[in-house]
């Protein structure tokens, strides 16, 4: 059985004379999580709709488990969780949730979606127009969950909840990514995909612009720091011998000449360089044979790649 679950094939999406999605490819596996990304417009929501079976793309191929996917065995087999949430007024969250089941020919058994959704007793009890905003939100995903399905949408799944419903969510999540589940979400909380996502797919205007991990991502655009410690007289101002001075200034002509360097900071007792390469920086640091210490290597956040990103994209538009 293949791996793939979700492919398109050279995909566009115009509506009238302009072009939202433009000849994308891409193919999403079983189990994995897959974060898509970018700013309003981007194209990422025109993707999901595709890949949902509730918009047709213009031209390329779109496949769902080998399907259409607007075919009913794929509507049979996914869940989505939309970001707005709507329930059905007058109704128990019990006897909502056993109707939606109902629809599916081998749904999730009721037990277990309470499990996964922490919806309690009393919670299942109560009637949907008394249901807290975070009760609403579990609803949905109960609802997502009812016919036990192999690939699950999530639309901004976390907007509002507190930050402790939010970490058993996606802890939940990950659970069933292990037992084989495809999760495809998109959010704005970045830090989220950099957590949770084993794959990121960021869109801009209408195009892919990254596909990788959440490290390889970073680490291809996001600037790094090497810093470190150096001798003691290299960052006082008040010097007690010219032989001090000479040494200091030996030394910050030794740092200025490095290469793969991008910028350079002098912060209380430590130097801070910013560069792309930090293996080759830590690699030429040692070879010049500079005094250092307490060497410290940091990475950029997901946040900061995605505006680094951004702001080359514009630039070569």
């Amino acid at each position: 059985m293949s791996s793939t679950v979700i492919k398109l094939e050279q995909v566009s999406k115009r509506y009238g004379n302009k072009e939202v999605v433009n000849n994308i490819s891409l193919k999403i596996s079983r189990g994995s999580v897959v974060a898509i990304l970018g700013p309003n417009g981007a194209g990422k929501t025109t993707t999901m709709k595709m890949m949902l079976g509730l918009s047709t793309a213009t031209s390329g191929l779109v496949t769902v488990l080998n399907q259409k996917p607007n075919h009913k065995q794929v509507r049979q087999k996914i869940g989505v969780m939309l970001q707005d949430v709507s329930v059905m007024d007058g109704l128990t969250v019990r006897e909502i949730i056993r109707m939606v089941r109902s629809y599916y020919p081998a749904p999730l058994h009721e037990d277990h979606i309470g499990e996964l959704t922490g919806l309690c007793p009393a919670d299942l009890n109560k009637r949907a127009e008394k249901l807290s905003g975070g009760q609403k939100r579990s609803l949905n995903f109960a609802l997502s969950m009812a016919g036990d399905p192999d690939i699950l949408f999530f639309d901004e799944p976390t907007v509002g909840l507190d930050s402790e419903t939010r970490r058993h969510f996606w802890e939940r999540v990950r659970q069933l990514a292990q037992e084989g589940k495809t999760v495809i979400f998109t959010t704005h909380y970045l830090h989220e995909a950099d957590e949770v996502a084993d794959r990121i797919i960021l869109f801009n205007r209408g195009t892919i612009v990254a596909d990788g991990t959440p490290e390889n991502i970073k680490a291809g655009i996001t600037i790094r720091t090497v810093s470190f410690s150096t001798s003691e007289s290299m960052f006082i101002n008040d010097y007690e011998s010219n032989t001090e001075m000479a040494a200091e200034a030996d030394v910050r002509a030794q740092i200025e000449e490095l290469p793969d360097v991008d910028r350079i900071e002098y912060h209380q007792d430590r130097c801070i360089l910013h560069t792309k390469n930090s293996d080759a920086l830590l690699r030429n640091l040692i070879e010049h044979r500079i005094p250092v210490s307490d060497i410290r290597v940091e990475t950029g956040q997901l946040d900061d790649a995605y505006a680094s990103l951004m702001e080359t994209v514009k630039e070569e538009i």
